[in-house]
């Protein structure tokens, strides 16, 4: 696949990263030759220096014969413009655009993004995913890190083992005996850095950091399981009320559960935007470092405190002296991967990763095959794949043990019809079924080719 990537900053480096070591012919397009230069240094990529809506820039990226333009620049009209000029000019099939301004994502401008208008084919919004990657994070506070999947029937979770867990040095094999009604299964196990997938006689250790497939009635049996208990957070306190903290507190206030929020923002304009916004939740204009700030909003009752700034330092700072005040968890918003190992010596509870989050909406869109959805794992270390299984895929008709999946592969659960179940080494993958799986990253092209229909479908 031929894909043109428009903008070399984060987001755009970390899908040249995934598209790259899939063997796919990708070329960078930015107007900062540093970045332009960083991409053509460390990936197998083409990289060019140019504004990526200009035509004549498409053109020497090679938009005439291209797959796909993936716009995710720093500009929201760059991009529009830039998927306009893809499809006016060259008739590019499939052109994917990250807009970060809410106004062009109300629903009614939905008409914008026809074909005959802004063909603009798969539209992300960052600051709408890491919002309801945040409230995942709400909705079960015990975990580090949490996704649906199947229609919101199969949950991953991460857990955080610590010495009070009651099944530490116990083979999964034995786990999956003890517990045979549990529909749960181990698929990511981190220990001392590394991510690998485990085999069933691996057994647990405190201070793993593991990652379960779980079915959502089964999450609270499966938490107390390896120790943790299902808490519902009824008091939350949010520093930062611009566009992703503002959503979150819409969204808290939507809930059907009873939650008290209230939001502190730095800026005044802002501060006054979020209150007009809001109904029920009280904003506070200062900053979310001060501690009498902090105490009038209740931060030693607060359930769970948000740090959702766009600096990653006030976030961890903030996060810190909340949970020193008397806070129960902290979670906050860290865009730089180099600080992400300093969450557990601080003390911060979870963290959401908005390049992450946007990359993993991106690939959703990009997987071959009938891929349903894609979640990325930490630093780009693993992906969980969710696909419907078609009649001429090679997995169709034959038993997970006799299925050439790669070493870092396993199947996580498996939805027949409305029914969701943990698999086994028996368990015949059907026509129709949706699968997730779990895939590190070098293993990910190995599945996709698992997935995808043979010539013959067509």
């Amino acid at each position: 696949m031929k894909v043109i990537i428009c903008g070399a900053g984060q987001v755009g480096w970390q899908i040249a990263r995934h598209l790259s070591s899939e063997n796919n012919d990708v070329t960078v397009v930015d107007n900062n030759p540093d970045l332009v230069r960083r991409a053509t240094d460390t990936l197998d990529v083409q990289g060019l220096t140019g504004f990526a809506s200009h035509p004549d820039v498409l053109d020497r990226a090679g938009a005439r014969d291209a797959d796909m333009v993936i716009a995710a620049t720093f500009s929201d009209e760059v991009n529009m413009v830039t998927c306009q000029v893809a499809h006016s000019v060259f008739a590019v099939p499939r052109k994917i655009a990250r807009l970060r301004a809410q106004s062009y994502l109300q629903a009614i401008y939905s008409d914008l993004y026809r074909r005959d208008h802004l063909p603009i084919d798969v539209v992300i919004s960052p600051e709408m995913e890491v919002a309801e990657a945040v409230l995942n994070r709400v909705a079960s506070p015990t975990t580090f890190d949490t996704e649906s999947f199947l229609g919101g029937d199969a949950k991953l979770l991460g857990i955080a083992l610590d010495e009070e867990c009651p099944v530490l040095n116990t083979p999964l094999r034995q786990l999956s005996e003890l517990f045979s009604t549990l529909r749960a299964m181990v698929v990511g196990v981190r220990r001392e850095g590394r991510l690998f997938a485990p085999e069933p006689g691996d057994q647990l250790f405190a201070h793993d950091q593991i990652y379960v497939f779980t079915h959502a009635e089964d999450v609270a049996r499966t938490l107390e399981i390896f120790g943790k208990t299902k808490v519902r957070a009824e008091r939350v306190l949010i520093v930062g009320g611009g566009n992703v903290g503002l959503t979150v507190a819409k969204k808290l206030e939507q809930s059907e559960t009873r939650i008290r929020a209230r939001v502190i923002e730095a800026n005044r304009a802002r501060a006054e935007v979020a209150a007009d916004a809001l109904e029920r939740t009280i904003v506070l204009h200062g900053d979310g470092l001060d501690m009498d700030l902090l105490r009038e909003a209740g931060v030693e009752r607060a359930d769970v405190m948000l740090c959702l700034t766009d600096d990653d330092k006030t976030n961890m700072l903030a996060s810190v002296r909340a949970k020193s005040a008397g806070a129960d968890m902290a979670i906050c918003l860290v865009n730089d991967p180099t600080l992400v190992p300093l969450m557990d010596p601080l003390g911060i509870d979870a963290y959401v990763s908005p390049r992450a989050t946007t990359v993993s909406s991106i690939l959703r869109h990009i997987r071959h095959g009938r891929v349903r959805g894609v979640y990325s794992i930490g630093d780009a270390e693993a992906e969980i794949i969710e696909a419907q299984v078609l009649s001429t895929s090679p997995i169709s008709g034959r038993a997970i043990r006799d299925i050439d999946l790669p070493e870092g592969a396993l199947v996580g659960a498996v939805q027949r019809g409305r029914k969701v179940f943990r698999p086994t080494g028996t368990t015949r993958i059907e026509e129709g079924d949706a699968i997730v799986i779990f895939a590190l990253t070098a293993d990910v092209p190995a599945v996709e080719a698992l997935l995808q229909v043979s010539i013959d479908f067509f």
